[in-house]
């Protein structure tokens, strides 16, 4: 049976992963000492867990990918977790639809994707064919989705993140002015010494997004404040995103199912507008080099709740159409997370060099 207090206590790290536990113990009516228990137990069966990576949207590089992999019959699990080995590989799903396997692939440019999907991945034994679409530009990840377990006054009491403040990669305006300076122009590190310490703090904090400023200070052997500080301006950019994701027992094995949608061009921002304002939607992206140039990923407790939302898009768009539905069969790693087979946290593999901008 699902605890509420535990998803109550999950939903608030959803609004700020970082959020220390006296503040978040005053909207949920608890002490302190019990949500750091839970969160002990929680963390330590697999249940949930915090991760964190670099917004490429955010940081002005790097290029993700869709990639669709048709396996041979017995061998998509084979391969599907020596994809999940890859830095490159940040989330691979086993799913229904004309491929086996989807993967969110992350690389510096164009031609990274394309080596590692083609020197790479196609050379894995079982893998017969691929399928790739570039995404143009992501209007809804990860970061930005609630499983609904807190009301409006709790969310409002936990306010603006405050140790380390900011908007997830999703919310690029405040995001854009928190980064800008007066000129207007996104301050980029200064020099190669800045980006090296910027990625030292993002791979330690993947590992654990709610790694104590004492440790991540240990790890990259930087002076406390300089951690503090640093982490604190990365999330107000909109570089540094976190978020905190659950296994399906402690979510309720909600349905994931990706639809992807032909849209006139004219229409486009209404459809991405609407998408990313449904409370069901996890992600949502133009994508090119595919037959669709829209993806989004729904997140629902059945899958007759996807179609409702296929007849309501309908109605208010009939000029677009669904050209694939994608139903997520198992995810084999979540961000960087490894899983079992009931999708618990297992392990962790670093993102590579420069992360996504879409992730589920």
């Amino acid at each position: 049976m699902i605890d509420e207090l535990d998803l109550a206590l999950v939903d608030g790290l959803r609004v700020d992963p970082r959020v220390p536990w006296p503040k978040l113990a005053v909207p949920l009516g608890v002490d302190p000492a019990t949500l750091s228990r839970r969160w002990a137990r929680l963390a330590g069966a697999g249940d949930a867990w915090v991760a964190s990576y670099p917004s490429a949207d955010r940081l002005g590089v790097g290029l993700t990918a869709l990639v669709s992999v048709e396996c041979r019959a017995n061998d998509v699990l084979a391969v599907g977790a020596r994809v999940a080995g890859h830095p490159e590989a940040v989330t691979v799903e086993v799913v229904t639809g004309r491929g086996d396997l989807r993967i969110t692939v992350a690389a510096l440019d164009a031609a990274g994707a394309t080596s590692y999907v083609l020197d790479r991945l196609c050379a894995l034994p079982g893998v017969l064919r691929t399928r790739t679409a570039l995404v143009e530009r992501t209007l809804r990840e990860g970061s930005s989705w609630r499983d609904g377990a807190l009301d409006r006054g709790q969310v409002e009491a936990l306010g603006e993140p405050g140790e380390a403040g900011g908007a997830p990669a999703g919310a690029a305006p405040a995001g854009e002015a928190a980064a800008a300076d007066a000129t207007g122009r996104t301050p980029q590190p200064s020099s190669v010494k800045g980006v090296a310490t910027d990625w030292a703090l993002m791979r330690a904090l993947g590992a654990d997004g709610r790694m104590p400023y004492v440790e991540l200070a240990k790890r990259t052997g930087l002076p406390v404040t300089t951690v503090r500080r640093r982490v604190a301006e990365l999330r107000r950019a909109g570089k540094l995103v976190l978020r905190c994701d659950t296994s399906p027992a402690l979510s309720g094995h909600r349905t994931g199912t990706t639809l992807w949608w032909n849209v006139p061009a004219q229409e486009l921002p209404g459809v991405t507008g609407w998408l990313s304002t449904q409370p069901q939607t996890r992600m949502c992206a133009l994508v090119a080099g595919a037959s669709a140039n829209v993806a989004a990923s729904l997140m629902t407790h059945q899958p007759g709740d996807v179609r409702r939302l296929e007849a309501e898009f309908g109605r208010r768009f009939p000029a677009s159409r669904v050209v694939e539905r994608e139903l997520t069969l198992r995810t084999l790693k979540l961000v960087g997370r490894l899983l079992d087979g009931e999708g618990r946290a297992a392990g962790y593999v670093p993102i590579g060099p420069v992360d996504l901008g879409i992730v589920r």
